[in-house]
């Protein structure tokens, strides 16, 4: 017996025996127990009442199969494959197994938690259960290299579509792959090369990460934020989240094949948070006024007289004093 089998039947706040618990998912009351401490350990809140049984204090917000699929918009559902997972190491990377071995359609894998997250530029994206958004994508372009300039603010533009649909307003974008919102980032996006160009075709892997309901998140060293703690009128689901993530990607993905980066510029640069901002560019020694975007997705600096492009690649910006 798995926990989330458990929590499934404690959801509804009522209380539950250990011996109806027990008949319900075929196992003893020693193993019942053993899940609640499970549970509890994992951060959910289970009260235990002496002679009635359990009853689950914390609200949970489980990831659904289903649910995720039903979400999706109907013109899109048919051409993904949907895989949740309750534990992976790091949704990019399976992903990019499912890609290698061929699979067809467009591989999605969504985890309640990863044990080895990874953000851009090597950093560790921390990846608690049961609190957040850990969505990756197969994506297949036509065409050179060339194709992918701009694509990670294309995705930013999707994430930002998707979740004020959903009730969030207000969203900034940051060069070139963060969600934020007034008190901080809510997610970030890490676009990554599967396999080599092949005949015209390139293929990346899309993760995103987006904090829900996240209360802790360790050793983070910036100030963030999740949708519940930002929208707090706002009921927020994962597999919404999911659905409607997936629904603005797919969407997103077919203007940019068609139209490029151009068409997503002027959206994309209506919530630049560096906007009007000093900002410099770690590792590439430039320091200057933020001035937007080219048609390419580099981020342009003015220097004196001077306008700069910062391609993505190893270099980040952030703001100066």
């Amino acid at each position: 017996m798995k926990s989330k089998a458990l929590i499934k039947h404690l959801s509804d706040g009522a209380i539950h025996s250990g011996e109806s618990l027990a008949t319900k998912l075929g196992v003893s009351r020693t193993a019942v127990w053993k899940q609640v401490r499970k549970a509890m350990d994992d951060g959910v809140e289970i009260q235990t009442i002496r002679g009635k049984g359990y009853q689950m204090l914390s609200s949970v917000d489980l990831l659904d199969r289903e649910r995720i699929l039903a979400a999706v918009a109907p013109e899109h559902r048919d051409a993904i494959t949907l895989q949740v997972l309750d534990d992976v190491g790091s949704t990019n990377a399976d992903v990019g197994r499912r890609m290698a071995q061929g699979e067809a359609g467009v591989p999605v894998t969504i985890a309640d938690c990863q044990t080895a997250g990874r953000g851009r530029r090597g950093r560790v994206w921390t990846s608690p259960r049961g609190e957040n958004l850990y969505l990756s994508m197969g994506i297949t372009l036509q065409g050179g290299f060339s194709r992918l300039d701009g694509l990670s603010l294309v995705l930013g533009v999707a994430v930002a579509n998707a979740l004020e649909g959903l009730g969030a307003g207000g969203l900034g974008l940051k060069w070139p792959n963060d969600i934020f919102v007034s008190d901080g980032k809510l997610g970030g996006i890490l676009v990554e090369l599967q396999g080599e160009l092949q005949e015209g075709v390139v293929q990346v892997i899309a993760g995103f990460g987006i904090n829900v309901h996240a209360r802790h998140l360790g050793d983070v060293d910036q100030p963030w934020s999740s949708l519940a703690r930002a929208y707090p009128a706002v009921q927020w689901c994962r597999n919404d989240i999911a659905g409607q993530l997936i629904s603005a990607v797919q969407d997103a993905l077919q203007v940019f094949s068609e139209e490029g980066f151009p068409a997503f510029r002027q959206t994309w640069q209506a919530r630049d948070v560096f906007d009007g901002k000093m900002v410099e560019a770690r590792g590439g020694g430039v320091v200057g006024a933020a001035a937007g975007i080219d048609d390419q997705g580099n981020y342009l600096v003015r220097v004196g007289q001077e306008i700069v492009p910062v391609r993505a690649g190893e270099i980040s910006l952030r703001m100066v004093s």
